[in-house]
């Protein structure tokens, strides 16, 4: 059975599967990029091989969706799974099942912060990155041996309703929350995970996990040429992953016209989240 890593790109992901990895697959709880294949990219080739090579095609993608986790479940044993893909059903066909699924950890951003990161990682500007987040048929790309590999997105509120409403093993990560209380956020993953295997902890590992998943070891390890899943852009240079990993730089950085349309678009769903609050100067 799979328990998946979800989120909305740029939103926290790589950070939450380094936080699991280094728990679950290391003895002292160090972050090791090594490990991150441990919770790999759902959507890569390799797990469609066998179904297709028509990679780019979302319609050819969601005809396999079903059929790899079945051929990945087949051993009967638990796996992580990283995933940006929508919960979705895309032309009758369904992203995941409960025959697959046991468990869901989603990571959520405000999306005027996401805006701002996933611009500059993705080379959009704030306009087009902001008609991105607001298309219901929005589908991502990655590429699997130079050849683009695709992704159903969808719009930033329906991905995030897509897998938080009627979801019942479901733990939701803020990563806001995730980047300033960070060991109250480690010990719920850790009590998530519990229900399903067995993680062997102590307080040692805990402290060496939140002290190596600060952002500036990240970006230090990725300097160093450890991370080795950094896109790389038309030259063949790596375009680096790891940004100021800080919350509400949208303040100072978002013209107001785009930030009145973010939260008009996603005003209920950030309601929900906390990122709108009552302006206490009425």
């Amino acid at each position: 059975m799979i328990i998946w890593l979800a989120s909305y790109p740029k939103s926290g992901n790589t950070l939450v599967r380094s936080i699991l990895s280094s728990l679950m697959f290391t003895d002292d709880g160090i972050v090791d990029f090594g490990k991150l294949h441990h919770v790999s990219n759902f959507i890569a080739g390799p797990f469609f091989e066998k179904f297709t090579t028509n990679f780019s095609s979302i319609n050819e993608m969601s005809r396999y969706w079903i059929k790899a986790q079945e051929k990945l479940n087949a051993n009967k044993k638990l796996k992580f799974f990283k995933t940006h893909n929508s919960f979705c059903t895309f032309n009758g066909n369904d992203f995941t099942n409960e025959s697959n699924t046991i468990g869901t950890i989603y990571i959520v951003r405000d999306p005027r912060d996401v805006i701002i990161s996933a611009s500059k990682y993705y080379k959009t500007s704030i306009e087009q990155t902001k008609i991105n987040m607001f298309n219901k048929e929005m589908t991502l790309d990655n590429t699997y041996k130079d050849k683009p590999i695709s992704t159903f997105l969808g719009s930033w509120s329906d991905h995030y309703n897509s897998w938080v409403k009627n979801n019942k093993n479901i733990l939701l990560i803020k990563y806001e929350e995730l980047i300033n209380e960070k060991e109250k956020e480690i010990r719920k993953i850790i009590n998530f995970i519990n229900r399903f295997a067995k993680i062997e902890v102590d307080e040692k590992k805990i402290k060496n996990c939140i002290d190596s998943s600060s952002f500036e070891n990240m970006k230090k390890m990725e300097n160093e040429g450890l991370f080795k899943e950094a896109s790389k852009d038309l030259k063949g240079k790596s375009i680096p992953f790891f940004g100021h990993g800080k919350e509400g730089r949208w303040r100072n950085t978002l013209e107001k016209k785009v930030v009145e349309e973010i939260e008009f678009k996603f005003e209920k769903e950030m309601w929900e989240l906390g990122y709108l609050a009552p302006d206490k100067s009425l």
